[in-house]
């Protein structure tokens, strides 16, 4: 072999030398900044309250779920350098989810806003590194057609004391720690489902007849309590009628969480003041009482259709009060506008006919919801 393939010899094998190191160099580089997968491991709960429909990321910062001291030994160490989840954090806790947490459609769904997912580590003695593992959960009910409804937040935290090894090592109490959350809302939700309103599947409406023992000014409507002239307290007003009555209806409502199940008590209250309640010296006949006991009668009718039309509603149970207050306002509309076509009609009772008909519509319509006169 001559000098120069000699010296050819040593240049490519300094070559090969630096290409070894370089590749050594990049391969520690690629593990120190690699990924963390999480494990496969079936969570300790089977849901039967819920099943996740959506993980939505909310952190501040999505670019890494940790930020691991660099190994003892090294140039940097004691310096920190990010690692992801594998596929990036929002896709590996889906995944994970997904695997090991069973799913079962008929439940209610509920979505998982993550807030804070992160690990943090600083330097112990010893090459050693204490790492902090915080995470923050909100958890919402999903619904049809509306906002997602808040049900409850995990807050949750872990720490841990490694040697500053592969980014893997951390895995064990960072899955730990999701897993905890799921429990924590497994839990909660068992726990609430039969009691809390959020979690209720259902509305049911039972109506009742308001009563008050003893009786104070105002008259609650009741077939064996009909109208008499002393219930008119009121003085006689500067007013071309013979006597004038002012009834209404409204009611009281109860709800009660029972078996997950919203039962609304509502009190039916039919009422005339006496106090607003007027009558003419020598009008005090039984023809003008009952015409004023026909605007009374109208209201009841008006209280019995507003039960009827609220027994037709599919009640929501994120909203319940709104249709019922609807349906009560369009029915006290509705029971105005019959005041006014019954005294219309009658020209305030003094049309005999006239009365003698709206008499006879008005029991027609009583009997109907099972009143009878």
């Amino acid at each position: 072999m001559n000098r120069q393939d000699f010296n050819r010899q040593i240049r490519h094998s300094f070559i090969l030398i630096l290409a070894a190191l370089f590749f050594t160099g990049f391969q520690s580089a690629a593990q120190q900044i690699g990924t963390v997968i999480l494990t496969d491991e079936q969570v300790p709960v089977t849901p039967k309250e819920f099943y996740i429909a959506n993980v939505i990321d909310e952190r501040d910062n999505r670019s890494a779920v940790a930020w691991l001291l660099s190994p003892s030994g090294t140039k940097n160490q004691n310096e920190s350098y990010p690692i992801d989840l594998q596929g990036g954090g929002l896709v590996a806790i889906k995944q994970f989810i997904n695997r090991n947490l069973p799913c079962n459609k008929a439940l209610r769904p509920v979505v998982i806003s993550i807030k804070k997912f992160m690990v943090t580590e600083s330097a112990l003695a010893g090459g050693l590194a204490e790492g902090h593992i915080a995470v923050v959960m909100s958890f919402d009910l999903q619904q049809v057609d509306d906002e997602p409804l808040h049900l409850l937040d995990y807050n949750g935290s872990a720490t841990y004391t490694r040697n500053t090894g592969p980014p893997q090592d951390i895995e064990p109490t960072l899955r730990h720690t999701l897993e905890n959350g799921l429990i924590y809302l497994d839990t909660w939700m068992n726990q609430q489902a039969g009691t809390n309103i959020k979690l209720a599947t259902g509305v049911k409406v039972t109506f009742t007849d308001y009563e008050e023992k003893p009786e104070g000014d105002s008259i609650y409507y009741t077939v064996n309590r009909p109208l008499t002239w002393d219930d008119f307290k009121s003085k006689i007003p500067g007013n071309r009628y013979d006597a004038e009555v002012f009834p209404g209806f409204g009611y009281d409502e109860h709800a009660e969480i029972i078996k997950g199940i919203i039962n609304i008590s509502v009190a039916m209250k039919v009422y005339l003041p006496k106090s607003a309640s007027w009558v003419r010296d020598g009008e005090r006949n039984d023809y003008t009482l009952n015409h004023e006991q026909r605007h009374f009668d109208i209201v009841k009718i008006a209280a019995e259709r507003f039960k009827q039309k609220i027994k037709a509603e599919d009640l929501p149970v994120s909203n319940f009060d709104g249709p019922i207050n609807r349906v009560y306002l369009e029915t006290y509309r509705e029971m105005d506008s019959l005041q006014k076509q019954y005294d219309d009609e009658t020209r305030h009772g003094s049309d005999q006919q006239a009365q003698q008909q709206w008499n006879e519509r008005i029991n027609k319509e009583l009997k109907e919801y099972g009143v009878k006169r």
